[in-house]
């Protein structure tokens, strides 16, 4: 789950906005399902979990769907592969979104999987920190990606004068167990796990209790797909949120599936991610709406964010970057 290297890809925006527009539309089978694609932003995890439930259920079926699961890796940059139309849905978070519509690429999110952001501080539990402004009130180190906008945010909000800043080592853990004052950035669903498994002691934070929480792991497509589209779009939500609902009440025969194609993360990693992830995905809200459900006042803020953070000059309408279902 190594997303916090993701917005790398949007100084690639060039690739959409200067390109022909080479769109790989929906095709009907012989059998008369509709033939698509959905591209991930990394190796199948629980994060994805739904997806592959989706196919293991048979609820893509059922929609008349034949869908083809693409994994990604880093820097795979889905939000210019879907608006570009390589890929018709793709795997992109709130934020990309907003930053991408600023600047010319007209993509739109379907479902929010993530309703609270993973993304997150670990920290050592002996610090005895009681708050995520804890974390830079204390002087320490801390590993995080400079110039994303979790990391401006945090830097606006809370400063980081008491902290020495260093490049953050992606998954690797190694240096936060051997050093009681490191603390990094992580997924709260992935880095902890594998700290613990080498001994250390991590606590984590979310960054959305600091007051930046965009939908995460959202399912898009772009705007002319969906006009073009509408029912495939619609039974494409329809068959992920069934897959949703079915991982998170049995997540075993979907895990046992990304393992194969993930063999890198280990059986019981799968299990305690798929349980931490739980209550990030389900809320009051998903539980009235339904789960992927999205709200206008939380695009809204975000886009104010961004704004504020001057990570784009101008937000661009909030009512235009998703889709209600």
């Amino acid at each position: 789950m190594k997303h916090f290297i993701v917005f790398a890809s949007l100084a690639c925006l060039c690739f959409v906005v200067g390109c022909k527009n080479d769109q790989k539309t929906s095709s009907s089978s012989a059998g008369g399902t509709t033939a698509v694609s959905l591209q991930l932003n990394w190796k199948p995890e629980p994060e994805f979990g739904g997806f592959y439930a989706a196919r293991e259920i048979g609820a893509f079926k059922k929609q008349n769907l034949d869908v083809t699961i693409t994994p990604g890796g880093v820097g795979t940059p889905t939000v210019q592969m879907v608006g570009a139309g390589k890929a018709d849905f793709a795997i992109v978070s709130a934020d990309e979104i907003l930053i991408a519509r600023a600047r010319g690429n007209p993509v739109v999110g379907v479902l929010a999987i993530y309703q609270n952001c993973p993304q997150g501080i670990m920290v050592h539990a002996a610090k005895q920190m009681k708050t995520i402004a804890d974390v830079f009130n204390q002087p320490g180190t801390l590993a995080i990606q400079r110039g994303l906008p979790y990391s401006n945010f945090l830097e606006q909000k809370y400063g980081f004068a008491k902290l020495q800043i260093v490049p953050s080592p992606g998954g690797d853990v190694t240096i936060f167990r051997d050093k009681p004052d490191f603390s990094q950035q992580c997924f709260v669903t992935s880095e902890p796990i594998a700290a613990r498994k080498l001994g250390a002691d991590p606590q984590t934070f979310l960054i959305a209790d600091a007051g930046y929480n965009p939908y995460t792991a959202v399912l898009a497509t772009r705007d002319d797909y969906l006009k073009a589209h509408p029912d495939t779009v619609k039974a494409m939500v329809a068959a992920c949120r069934e897959g949703w609902q079915a991982y998170l009440q049995d997540p075993s025969a979907a895990n046992a599936e990304m393992q194969k194609i993930n063999p890198g993360m280990d059986a019981q990693t799968f299990i305690e991610s798929a349980a931490a992830q739980k209550p990030l995905l389900e809320t009051d809200e998903t539980k009235s709406n339904g789960l992927g459900s999205m709200t206008l006042d939380r695009w809204k803020t975000l886009a104010q964010q961004l704004a504020d953070l001057k990570v784009i000059d101008k937000a661009p309408p909030a009512e235009q970057c998703f889709a209600r279902y």
